[in-house]
């Protein structure tokens, strides 16, 4: 599969996303790439932002409430799946947490979950909030994306770059991204709600900046929330479509091929966007899956020796589960748009 669009377009450093967007149009005639595509990552997901009228009065819609998805018959596979894995009593221990969101009808989804409000060290998992500020800030026409910025976003994502990542977080601002984190836009993170996806500290030897308000984890997450990311992403709630894409395309074709890659290799016809996390014992996935008209999510965390092999299994069963559900009945430009 081709990795980069082949839209039109030229250095992505022309693209500042200030309106009108014209000049950034004629410049990119202009100035047209003088090496190989590839290394002008998301640039078709850029020639489109430059054709945005206007961030800051671009309207998103607000996504559903996904609590209220609960799909018993899911749940209860979800439990099966993690009972005949041997690891409920990880489960129990509070050293796993799972969750699966069919989205396959974005205006219905369905939502199962096994500790999915607890709060869990995610290791490089967590930068997907990185990203998410970001991209926040870019669509404010605060964050120029620039050729740097959109190398160093990739990087972070696809490979899990440390050093960009710190340097992703320190444009933002560690402040500012949790002021977005936990933001009445996003409220990826609710103090109130157990917790949910928090950066208090770069991926480096400095120090934390700020600690989770309620477990004091420097990097955490709940499965719930960073499913629930994915979910406003795959509905279009997220960002505006320009950014959404964006973020999707920076999401694509992981860098590294463990846990849920591993456990999809080789699966005919699947797509996957995706960031996981190691470090220690701490093993983390998530992952936006695309395969035969559905869509799914899967976000798993682990703490002990083996739990990157725990989530290969996890993410083949999750699979499964997902792709056992109902089937789409009609499609438009290649999305479902209905459950059946």
């Amino acid at each position: 599969m081709e990795v980069y669009p082949s839209l039109p377009g030229g250095p992505l450093g022309c693209c500042n996303l200030k309106w009108p967007p014209t000049p950034c149009a004629d410049l990119m005639q202009a100035r047209r790439p003088s090496f190989p595509p590839r290394r002008w990552l998301a640039c078709a997901s850029l020639a489109l932002a430059c054709t945005l009228a206007s961030a800051q009065t671009a309207q998103v819609r607000q996504p559903a409430d996904l609590r209220a998805a609960r799909d018993p018959a899911m749940q209860q596979a979800l439990e099966g799946a993690v009972r005949d894995l041997g690891l409920q009593p990880s489960l129990a221990q509070h050293r796993l947490s799972v969750a699966l969101v069919d989205v396959t009808d974005s205006k219905a989804p369905r939502l199962a979950m096994l500790n999915g409000d607890e709060m869990m060290y995610a290791a490089s998992m967590p930068k997907i909030g990185i990203l998410v500020g970001a991209l926040a800030e870019a669509e404010s026409g605060r964050f120029p994306l620039d050729e740097q910025r959109l190398l160093a976003m990739n990087r972070m994502i696809r490979n899990s770059s440390n050093e960009d990542a710190t340097r992703v977080l320190n444009w933002v601002g560690g402040e500012r991204l949790l002021e977005w984190l936990q933001s009445d836009r996003f409220r990826l993170y609710d103090a109130h709600a157990g917790g949910g996806l928090w950066v208090g500290k770069g991926y480096g030897p400095e120090p934390a900046f700020r600690r989770d308000p309620v477990h004091n984890l420097s990097h955490g997450a709940t499965a719930f929330q960073v499913a629930r990311l994915y979910t406003m992403l795959a509905d279009g709630t997220l960002f505006t479509p320009r950014f959404n894409a964006l973020m999707m395309d920076i999401l694509s074709n992981p860098g590294i091929h463990h846990k849920f890659v591993r456990a999809l290799e080789g699966v005919p016809g699947v797509r996957i966007f995706r960031k996981s996390g190691t470090w220690k014992n701490y093993h983390a996935d998530s992952a936006l899956v695309e395969q035969d008209g559905r869509r799914f999510v899967m976000v798993a965390i682990a703490e002990d020796a083996d739990g990157g092999d725990w989530l290969v299994r996890l993410g083949q069963r999750m699979h499964q589960i997902a792709m056992s559900g109902p089937r789409p009945i009609a499609m438009s430009n290649g999305r479902p748009i209905a459950g059946g």
